[in-house]
Parts: C-alpha cells; structure tokens; sequence
C-alpha cells in the first residue's frame, strides 16, 4: 500500500492538534475593540505600545507577515499530500490539511491588522509584495517527492515558531505588550504544527525508513527553500535577502537557528540509529553531518552579517532598517 494510505488511521489519532473552532483565538480578541463609543481611545492605546518599535523590528515583523499570508501558494503544495480531490473530502489527511489551513490562515490576518493599526509601515507597498509572492508562487524544491513535503513542514513550522517568539520576546523589551501576545499566540500555533509534521515524519521513517532518508537527504541537498524567498516589492529585486539580513542581525532567525533546528530533526528522528543500507545509508552520513557544518557556517558568517550596513525598504517608506 502507499505510505499515506498506510498513514490515514495515524493521522486521524493526530487530528488532536488542531484547535476546536470555538475555543481558538481569533484575530479580534488581541485587536481593540473599534464598535463601541470608546473607539478612539482604545486604538490610541493600542498604537502607543508601537511607537517604540524601531526600525529594523517592523521590517522582520512585515517580513514574517508577507510569508504568512502567502498561505494559499504553501496549502496547494500540501495538497499533494492531502489529495482532497473534492475540496470536502471526509479523510484524515483532507481534514488535517484543511484544519491547518484555517488555523494558518489566521496568523497573517492578525499581523497584517496589527501593522495597519499601527500606521508605522507603508501598507500600500507591503500589499503589493504579498499580492506578488502569492502570483508568483512558491517552490520548496520538494520534486514532487511528496514525503519531502512533510520534511519541510516539520522544519519551516520550527523555523516560524522560533521567528515568532523571537520577535515577540524583542517587542517585550520594547514595551510593545500587545505584539508580545500576538507573537506568542502564532507562535504556539506553530508548535503546535510543528508536532504534527515531526510525529507524521517520524511514524514514516518507522513504516519506510530507507525511503525517507533518501527524502530527507534530498530535502537537505537542495537546501530548505524558505517560504518567502521569492518576496518582491517590485523595486528591490534581493528583497528577501535583505530582510533575511536584518531577520540574522537582531536575532530573530538566524543560520544558527537553521543549525538547530537541523541538529534537533536529527536527534528526535534518530537518525544515526536508524539501520540502513545502501544509497539510503550514504544519505544516513550526509545527513548526520549537517548540523555541525551549518553551526560551523553560522561562525563565519554571524561577524560578516554584524558588519552591513542595512538597505532600505519601501516597507517603511524607504528608510533603511
């Protein structure tokens, strides 16, 4: 039998991870409330708390919001996966992937309120970046392998996690008390998806594992792609490099974090114990080796990072972050 059809009854146990409809949060519960007689009020209240954010914050900060409401381009891939051939299909994995969906979908509402709220960042430009990154689609250089695809969940719900929770803990040091709980919300739904992928990835690795280390290999070979690489504001054609720059310069994500991560995926899916042969246990040693090359990478390149100078953004009306 193929693997996901192997995998349904799993899944369906996993299908826990997903939040009851009326008990999640909802973007209106950390966004003033702008229906009563106090409108204005609660909204110079909540715009007080952003004054603070300096620049270089705001563009991570829009940089994490334009790749989370790029959600449509990352849902299509997964559906490969999902196969939810009517759109309401009633099986584990159509259920998983909508439910994630809907859970996602959320966090790049909630960012985006948040920023135009505020009136610190150019609105116009940034949705025009989003409108570009989601015409222009996504690639995660998966090939159509498509346990690849939950291999790269795994990691990019990790990444997110962290990015997240880093950006909440600096508007925490900023007194921006509002973001802080936004960001540490998104970021336990990460977690959260996180657990999913890494469980899924694991039960694979137990059902076939020659198959999946030759997936994970594959995934690492041709590096992880992240979600918004191809991010264009349509004046800065290395836009996402810069804003990565800014993301590794106050620490938010940084190829240390990419290092940990790797290292972590390798522990928990025990993959140097894994008996292999073949191509899959050359795989087994190149995959064992990344987490000390990227931490060794991180070295050098963390003292070259500190010493650029930042580019401008149209984000925040040209100025450089």
């Amino acid at each position: 039998m193929d693997i996901f059809e192997r995998m349904q009854g799993f899944v369906d146990e996993n299908l826990s991870l997903l939040a009851d409809v009326d008990q999640a949060w909802q973007p209106s519960d950390f966004l003033p409330d702008l229906s009563g007689p106090n409108w204005s009020e609660n909204l110079a209240e909540f715009r007080a708390g952003s004054e603070t954010l300096p620049d270089e914050l705001l563009v991570v900060l829009v940089g994490n919001m334009v790749t989370e409401e790029a959600l449509p381009s990352y849902a299509i891939r997964l559906d490969q996966v999902a196969q939810d051939s009517t759109g309401s299909d009633d099986h584990p994995w159509a259920r998983w992937l909508r439910g994630w969906t809907a859970e996602e979908n959320r966090h790049g509402d909630l960012l985006n309120a948040y920023l135009r709220l505020t009136g610190r960042v150019d609105m116009k430009s940034i949705e025009q970046t989003i409108h570009r990154l989601i015409r222009d689609g996504f690639n995660p250089r998966t090939h159509g392998d498509k346990p690849a695809g939950l291999i790269y969940a795994a990691f990019q719900e990790r990444a997110t996690r962290i990015t997240h929770f880093n950006v909440g803990r600096l508007a925490t040091q900023h007194g921006d008390k509002n973001l802080a709980r936004i960001c540490r919300r998104i970021a336990g739904d990460e977690s959260r998806h996180e657990n999913f992928y890494t469980r899924t990835v694991s039960k694979m690795i137990e059902l076939e594992p020659d198959t999946i280390v030759l997936s994970i290999r594959s995934v690492l070979k041709g590096l992880i792609a992240m979600p918004g690489s191809r991010m264009n504001d349509g004046k800065n054609p290395d836009l996402f490099d810069h804003f990565a720059t800014v993301s590794q310069k106050v620490g938010t994500y940084s190829v240390k974090d990419y290092a940990s991560i790797l290292k972590h995926l390798v522990e928990t899916w025990k993959i140097g114990d894994l008996s292999v042969s073949g191509k899959a246990a050359k795989a087994q040693d190149y995959i064992c080796k990344q987490p000390e090359r990227y931490e060794y990478l991180a070295e050098m390149i963390e003292p070259e990072v500190a010493g650029q100078s930042m580019a401008p953004f149209q984000w925040i009306y040209g100025r450089s972050a």
